[in-house]
């Protein structure tokens, strides 16, 4: 998966080039980004491809950006989904 193909709107790209971002900014930027991707099902694979473009792996300028670390946390909660509710989680009174 490529880049331009989970970034159409260029909100990651913009993320990364805008100095001094915080952490809560890239939170937003990141929510927008993943409201607006188009198959739910490929989001772990599409924050994996930002990642790869962006993620500055090995030591790249990259590495320490608010985004990064977003992006980060979306693959590692993307990767454990949580069943909530059901009958077996309800308890008798």
């Amino acid at each position: 998966m490529e880049k331009a193909q989970v970034d159409k709107k260029g909100l990651i790209r913009e993320a990364y080039r805008i100095e001094g971002i915080s952490a809560g900014e890239c939170r937003t930027i990141f929510l927008d980004w993943a409201l607006a991707l188009e198959d739910a099902a490929n989001t772990r694979h599409a924050i994996q491809a930002l990642l790869d473009h962006y993620g500055g792996e090995n030591g790249g300028e990259a590495e320490d950006h608010p985004m990064t670390a977003i992006l980060r946390e979306g693959l590692i909660r993307s990767e454990t989904p949580k069943r909530r509710g059901g009958w077996r989680s309800r308890t008798r009174h």
